[in-house]
């Protein structure tokens, strides 16, 4: 079959940040040097070359991007400046939203106006919300609980993160169909379901883990910050859920199904509020810590444009630290204002913290920078089952 180019394309890449592809003259030194390029799977040379001969169909149905994860060695060794690194992170912004079927994260990504808009509208509209449905708590000692009902509280949560989780689904299947096949719906031989299930573990241990990142060997230190960062999330906005569920359950035996959730929804549980020396609360302290450290790093390396991942940030990569920032800032003044029994300090402070949360989640995490989380294990778990049907007898998959 001919190979379609898009003699344009390297003007698509520039409008996600990527300026230097056609200084490559491919002499070779970062893919020879990238300690995660392969035989089967090799970049970034590859990949340049196909930048600049606009050959787009072969990166829209590629999963290397995912599997570059920016170690800079490429780009220290690169005769050309050609940023290699730089060129490999743009094309996961452009996957990105190639996956993306409502179109935003192409807005999101080359347009900053959108961006911001995006982010702004989303901040004040919360901020809205949540001064509409307060519930007249006391000025005089805090009662957070009736500030905002605890009850639209964990509705709205819980209607956010179905939301998310259905858009991301859709755009998971986009981006399967892509690597998978090409694209492309007929003429492809269906990989039976017991092979994905078999190779699911793939997926987990990537996912948990983020352990391919650790094999770059001048990485070391950004491996362990970058799943400080991950492992913060899970436990901050993990555990919540987790011990509702506990409470549900218990509640449910004690006294019934439906005092359970009155009292994991409307009325609330003392259990669920944990001393300042309780474990939990610990952990949540040292999650707290470590996610402020990892930003507060990473502007101060993005500022100084020391290492090569920092040198040409885009506006994406600003925007997602500074709502992450934002929501552990108000988090912990919430966390301080409330054990001080300072009313409207508190009040206001976690009007703030949702208002940051909404657009961390919506921008950040499903349209933006936080979706590569999702998206490079995804790669390496479509190229397993690849790998694994392959093997099959009769199964002709390319």
């Amino acid at each position: 079959m001919a190979t379609k180019v898009n003699p344009d394309f390297t003007r698509t890449l520039q409008k996600f940040g990527a300026n230097t592809a056609t200084y490559c003259f491919h002499c070779g030194n970062c893919t020879v040097v990238c300690p995660l390029s392969t035989d089967e799977n090799q970049f970034p040379r590859r990949f340049m070359r196909y930048a600049q001969l606009g050959m787009e169909d072969k990166i829209k149905n590629a999963a290397e991007p995912w599997l570059c994860y920016f170690c800079g060695d490429c780009q220290r060794l690169c005769p050309r400046q050609a940023n290699p690194g730089e060129v490999m992170m743009t094309m996961r912004r452009y996957l990105t939203s190639l996956y993306d079927w409502t179109g935003l994260s192409l807005k999101l990504y080359t347009s900053k106006t959108s961006e911001w808009l995006a982010v702004a509208g989303l901040f004040l509209a919360t901020l809205i919300l949540v001064f509409l449905v307060q519930g007249g708590a006391s000025t005089e000692h805090t009662e957070l609980h009736r500030f905002v009902p605890r009850y639209l509280l964990q509705i709205g949560g819980i209607l956010l993160g179905l939301g998310l989780a259905g858009m991301l689904a859709l755009n998971i299947r986009r981006m399967h169909g892509f690597i998978m096949n090409g694209g492309r719906q007929s003429g492809y031989v269906k990989i039976p379901a017991s092979v994905y299930i078999k190779e699911l573990g793939t997926f987990l241990y990537h996912f948990l883990t983020q352990n391919r990142f650790s094999q770059c060997p001048t990485s070391r230190t950004r491996y362990i910050k970058h799943w400080l960062l991950f492992l913060g999330f899970i436990v901050l906005f993990g555990y919540a859920g987790f011990f509702l569920l506990i409470e549900i359950i218990k509640e449910s035996l004690h006294a019934g199904i439906v005092t359970g959730l009155k009292v994991a929804f409307v009325t609330g549980s003392p259990h669920l509020l944990f001393p300042a020396l309780h474990p939990i609360r610990l952990l949540e302290y040292a999650a707290t810590i470590a996610i402020l450290y990892v930003v507060i790093d990473s502007l101060a390396g993005r500022a100084a444009k020391k290492e090569p991942l920092h040198q040409n940030s885009h506006p994406t990569d600003w925007t997602f630290l500074l709502l992450v920032g934002g929501t552990i800032v108000t988090g912990l003044l919430t966390h301080i204002f409330r054990n001080l029994d300072l009313p409207l300090a508190t009040y206001y402070t976690f009007a703030l913290h949702l208002s940051f949360i909404v657009p961390m989640f919506v921008v950040g995490a499903l349209f933006t920078k936080w979706a590569h989380a999702i998206y490079r294990p995804l790669a390496l778990y479509f190229l397993k089952v690849k790998e694994t049907a392959a093997k099959l007898p009769q199964m002709d998959l390319f």
